[in-house]
């Protein structure tokens, strides 16, 4: 066959044009995203229109002081008003800390076992299991710990009282244990154990097998190279889901409601029974609110929201300094 016969097929144009399929799902996930921003938009605005010159008229005094008055008049006007949350602000870190602090180990522990350890029909069931209580409504987890838990929690409380009441932070000034930020706390500690567990699994599970291997290799038990590999790869991860669960335990309303006794005072004691947090104050106060309270509570509402995104942004932060891929 001489050269002339050959058929030479047509040069195939080269391009970076994206397929009309590949355009149509670029603009189904930009329209998703966008539209996410604009109601979280929406919602700051709404809360900044309604509660604005709440904040202009109470200034500092909102967030400092913790007296929430409305005083009214025979003719049902408003008289006298003094709104202040900042007892509930510090409800709010204290059962938001003591969630972290109990849930997230437990997490950790329980996403390694498993990733690295549950085996076959065991680990299908538990991950099942876990993913679906990370789906419970809160109001399941509220009634749990009023019904339930509360009496085993008091029994730690005390506890704690007795050997470690020297401590300020145990310390109670009358005996009244239940409904405590300490309880608060725990039932929120296990809301969020779900949730971390998830997303540190999701992590861990896509640690390299080259360094698991090269671990391995080197001599290294199963707990060495956990300690030297997925720990330090899956860090990051571990981080933000800490994080997403730190701003779920600030935002939970109906569960903080069930088991914590709302009292309009800051009480840094965790153990005694007195307490509350800004998602609780707003649920307890809304019901029976005229329109000049209701401002308030949205001014409330959007302290809340900015102290959310606070939360997130300090997670972007901490992901970005430890967030390193490991050794």
């Amino acid at each position: 066959m001489s050269i002339r016969e050959l058929v030479i097929p047509t040069p195939r144009e080269l391009t970076t044009k994206p397929r009309r399929s590949d355009q149509i799902f670029r603009g189904i996930v930009t329209v998703g995203g966008m539209a996410s921003l604009v109601i979280l938009g929406l919602i700051a605005l709404f809360l900044s229109l309604k509660g604005i010159h709440i904040l202009r008229e109470e200034k500092f005094n909102f967030i400092t002081s913790s007296k929430w008055e409305v005083i009214t008049d025979d003719t049902g006007s408003i008289a006298e008003s003094s709104f202040g949350i900042g007892a509930m602000l510090v409800g709010t870190f204290l059962c938001a800390l003591i969630a972290i602090i109990v849930g997230v180990p437990i997490a950790v522990l329980s996403a390694l076992y498993l990733t690295f350890y549950a085996k076959g029909a065991a680990k299908k069931i538990l991950v099942s299991l876990i993913d679906l209580m990370a789906a419970f409504p809160s109001l399941l987890y509220g009634f749990w710990g009023f019904f339930i838990f509360m009496s085993s929690a008091e029994y730690w409380a005390k506890l704690l009282n007795k050997y470690f009441g020297f401590i300020p932070f145990f310390k109670v000034p009358a005996p009244i244990f239940e409904r405590s930020p300490f309880i608060a706390g725990l039932v929120l500690a296990i809301m969020i154990i779900p949730i971390v567990t998830s997303i540190s699994r999701e992590i861990f599970d896509q640690t390299p097998l080259d360094r698991i291997q090269a671990a391995y290799a080197l001599g290294a038990s199963k707990l060495a190279m956990i300690r030297a590999v997925v720990i330090p790869y899956g860090r990051g991860g571990v981080i933000g889901g800490a994080m997403l669960g730190l701003g779920r335990a600030m935002g939970e309303t109906v569960a903080v409601y069930t088991v914590l006794n709302v009292v309009y005072q800051i009480n840094w004691q965790v153990l005694f029974g007195a307490g509350g947090n800004v998602a609780s104050l707003i649920l307890l106060k809304f019901g029976e609110a005229g329109p000049y309270e209701v401002d308030a509570l949205m001014a409330a509402g959007l302290i809340l929201f900015v102290l959310t995104l606070f939360v997130n942004a300090a997670a972007d932060l901490l992901i970005t300094r430890f967030g390193g891929k490991g050794r």
